[in-house]
């Protein structure tokens, strides 16, 4: 069984964060949401709720089999905290899967794993996403080494089955 870390903080795109989650441990993983305090309830943009099991400090990237970054806001929100940014750069340094979707490519950027990487996302961060390096490109999936990335929620089918496959 592989530990999942789903890093994110309110404003988080619901079915972006709920569907690759419910993935992920239907597969038999175990899925740990991570954000910014531990015991902080946090809400999706369209209402759903969650409650953060470990905070940023609470954490380490040799904890987690895979790093899962979900979209919406929360991105620009979890991308403030260094210990999270840390966490992802370090899964992405150790060869572990690391998907992003939607916005979540702010985090990518944040933690300094793009350069030469081909990737995509949410339209509207293809520039940010340049600037730090990566080759953008507009399709439902793509997986460059153990980068996992999507555009938005209509690309999950796709995004959930690539990730629970990168699992190990």
């Amino acid at each position: 069984m592989a530990r999942v870390a789903f890093i994110v903080d309110d404003v988080f795109e619901d079915s972006e964060f709920q569907e690759p989650y419910d993935h992920v441990k239907e597969a038999g993983h175990e899925a740990v949401i991570v954000g910014l305090s531990a015991g902080k309830e946090i809400t999706g943009k369209k209402g759903s709720k969650v409650t953060v099991e470990k905070g940023s400090t609470d954490v380490s990237a040799d904890e987690f089999d895979a790093v899962v970054v979900p979209g919406g806001y929360s991105p620009d929100k979890v991308r403030t905290d260094a210990n999270l940014v840390s966490l992802v750069r370090q899964a992405y340094e150790d060869g572990k899967p690391v998907a992003a979707i939607c916005h979540a490519g702010w985090m990518l950027a944040e933690a300094d794993i793009l350069r030469g990487k081909t990737v995509t996302s949410y339209h509207s961060i293809r520039t940010d996403l340049i600037n730090a390096g990566a080759n953008w490109v507009d399709e439902e999936l793509v997986t460059d080494g153990n980068l996992i990335t999507s555009r938005t929620p209509k690309d999950l089918p796709a995004f959930n089955a690539a990730l629970v496959a990168a699992i190990k």
